[in-house]
């Protein structure tokens, strides 16, 4: 029988002229596998035919829209999820349930192999097969960038060659991977770290510079989850897709940033996520209404912790599941609105209601009805610098009797 390969597929060069290139290399026969996680771009079903017309002796396309905005995206925004408190993992949040798609794929097909179209310095190369060798372990794992040598010239010669169904002589100066969740842009002239980002970088974000008026939006949330949008039900997809359009139009969610990489090395990445970005100040802002003060300082290192894990392509690790367990925990009162203004670039919060509010009014003000027995805070701050009372006097005795 003959060898299968199931190659993760985006309808690119590389990845159409990976199909040839596998074949030849291996004798394997190749089945193409897209997964929609929102990325927008050709239709689904003109990549599934040309996977075919570049030689794959099967082609399948995943919808999974759906089930990476709420299994995937849901949790990072429950764990407010940015990787140097600025990226919203989004390349790294959508290569598990990739990765799940062609696990499935290959089992269902009956392939031995898996292939990817990452080279040997990005950080998706670990996260791809880190996971196939959690879910599928007999699996085994081949990227033809990085493991056949097959450089862009080589693509471009080996699809001339062959007549592939591509566009092989358009350079496109950026390496760009987006989905519903954001857009990442690298390589070009923004390898060189001065230079500041063009307008062509920008597709998710309008300049804000020059922004409409300012837009005020209300977003209801249930179990840290969003539920609805200015009273209007929604699912996480559409939700997420609904702050794309109005953060966007507002310029919201533009980050510029030199990353630490998995790898060893720095990295300037740009990155447009204006729905997640205005959703994740909203949930933050909404988690200071409803979540315990030592909960939430806690949170905060677990939910550090969480966002390495995903980054590191470890979605699947045990310690990951464990904190999923924990931050799903923290979430079963962040329930409530919250108001925000979109304009110019911010999201800026401006009001907070909830029914599981810590917030005391007659605990926190300072006028008539004022309910804090201002009496204990003498006792109170006695206790509370004990120790550190305790171990000055000790160090000024110790000093004395030095002198």
């Amino acid at each position: 029988m003959t060898e299968r390969v199931v190659l993760a597929y985006s309808g690119g060069l590389d990845t159409s002229v990976a199909i040839g290139w596998i074949g030849e290399a291996t004798g394997a026969e190749v089945i193409a596998v897209a997964v929609d996680v929102g990325q927008g771009g050709e239709d689904l079903e003109t990549i599934r035919q040309r996977a075919l017309d570049c030689g794959a002796v099967e082609a399948y396309v995943a919808d999974a829209r759906d089930e990476f905005a709420a299994e995937y995206c849901m949790p990072a925004l429950q764990a407010n999820a940015l990787y140097m408190d600025a990226y919203p993992v989004v390349s790294a949040l959508s290569r598990p349930v990739i990765v799940k798609h062609l696990v499935a794929a290959a089992k269902r097909f009956g392939a031995s192999t898996v292939a990817h179209g990452c080279t040997g310095k990005g950080n998706d190369q670990v996260r791809f097969e880190v996971g196939i060798q959690t879910l599928g372990p007999e699996l085994k794992c081949i990227a033809p960038v990085r493991d056949l040598a097959l450089t862009r010239d080589k693509a471009i010669n080996y699809a001339e060659k062959h007549n592939l169904p591509i566009v092989t002589t358009k350079k496109n100066p950026f390496s760009i991977d987006q989905n519903v969740w954001g857009r990442a842009v690298e390589t070009g002239f923004l390898e060189d770290i001065w230079n500041a980002p063009t307008k062509d970088v920008y597709d998710y974000t309008d300049d804000p510079t020059f922004p409409p008026p300012a837009d005020e939006v209300v977003i209801a949330f249930k179990g840290g989850i969003p539920v609805a949008i200015d009273g209007h039900p929604v699912t996480p997809l559409q939700a997420i897709q609904e702050m794309n359009r109005r953060a966007g139009a507002q310029g919201v969610g533009r980050i510029d940033i030199v990353e630490d990489r998995l790898v060893g090395i720095k990295s300037r990445e740009v990155y447009e996520a204006p729905g997640a970005m205005a959703l994740i100040a909203a949930h933050k802002e909404l988690e200071n209404v409803t979540i315990e003060r030592e909960q939430a300082r806690f949170k905060r290192m677990a939910t550090q912790r969480w966002t390495e894990l995903v980054y590191d392509g470890q979605w699947f690790s045990p310690l990951k599941n464990s904190l999923d367990a924990f931050i799903q925990d923290t979430q079963k009162y962040v329930d409530g609105e919250i108001r925000m203004t979109l304009h110019a670039g911010l999201a800026t919060v401006t009001g907070r209601r909830s029914d599981t509010s810590l917030y005391d009014f007659n605990l926190a003000t300072y006028d008539e009805g004022d309910a804090f027995d201002q009496s204990q805070a003498r006792g109170f701050i006695e206790l509370f610098g004990m120790s550190s009372k305790v171990a000055a006097s000790r160090d000024q005795r110790i000093a004395a009797q030095g002198q």
